[in-house]
């Protein structure tokens, strides 16, 4: 499908890696606009990167639609390049239900003393 003005229907460019200006740009080409739900002032935000979008790149949406995109900085933009993330504690020690079971090879326990 090639997209011209007269098309009612376009395909979603792949934003993801982008610079935000770049993807405004390919946005426009395409006929599709952005939104930025962490940036509220998305017309200013130049250095980050396109981390994720959504609809993904070729699905076919309404001229004039929104693609939602997610940004993070670059490395060393002063961003910390990593975005939020939850903090991990350590990891929980073993056991549970592995606990509960025989060891294999061991269907069960004779008892002694029974007869």
């Amino acid at each position: 499908m090639r997209d011209t003005p007269e098309t009612p229907e376009v395909r979603v460019p792949r934003l993801v890696g982008l610079m935000a200006v770049d993807a405004r740009r390919a946005a426009e080409t395409h006929g599709v606009l952005l939104a930025a739900p962490d940036r509220p002032d998305l017309r200013r935000v130049v250095v980050e990167y396109v981390v994720r979008q959504f609809p993904p790149p070729g699905a076919e949406v309404p001229r004039g639609a929104a693609v939602t995109v997610w940004f993070d900085f670059a490395d060393g933009e002063g961003g910390g390049g990593t975005g939020v993330r939850e903090p991990r504690g350590p990891v929980p020690p073993g056991g549970g239900r592995r606990r509960e079971l025989d060891e294999p090879g061991v269907p069960y326990a004779p008892l002694l003393g029974t007869r």
